[in-house]
């Protein structure tokens, strides 16, 4: 990884109460040499933003199995937006239909992760991410 390093904040929206790949995904980053927040269950889409903008991050990573990937996302965004912190990239893993995916990526998503993505293809994500950010991207 080069000089910048991203702050990535993985949280969990809704009532959905399984974490664990949110966890193996946060473990696998921080592995890699990313500082990672983990908020914990059931946040909502204003506790998220809240604690993106208080922690300065680069990324939010939303974790959704509950099948609301798309409303959940989609208040993320607004309130990123409404919070001028439309720096901060979004993106989504979990279960997610793979027709649901031009529709969060229209709602502003940079990336979605379904189940069983390579966490090494997670992870060379974030990496790009970084890149980019470096560049003046």
């Amino acid at each position: 990884m080069g000089a910048h390093k991203l702050r990535i904040l993985i949280a969990k929206p809704g009532l959905d109460g399984h974490d664990r790949g949110a966890k193996v995904v946060a473990q696998a980053l921080r592995d890699a040499g990313f500082e990672v927040i983990y908020t914990g269950l059931k946040r909502t889409p204003e506790e998220i933003v809240r604690e993106a903008v208080q922690e300065d991050v680069n990324v939010v990573g939303l974790s959704v199995l509950s099948g609301a990937h798309l409303p959940l996302a989609t208040k993320v965004l607004a309130g990123l937006t409404a919070a001028g912190a439309t720096d901060i990239a979004v993106v989504v893993g979990g279960i997610v239909p793979e027709a649901d995916v031009p529709a969060l990526k229209a709602a502003g998503v940079e990336e979605v992760f379904a189940i069983g993505t390579p966490l090494d293809r997670i992870v060379e994500a974030f990496r790009a991410r970084a890149h980019a950010l470096e560049s003046g991207g």
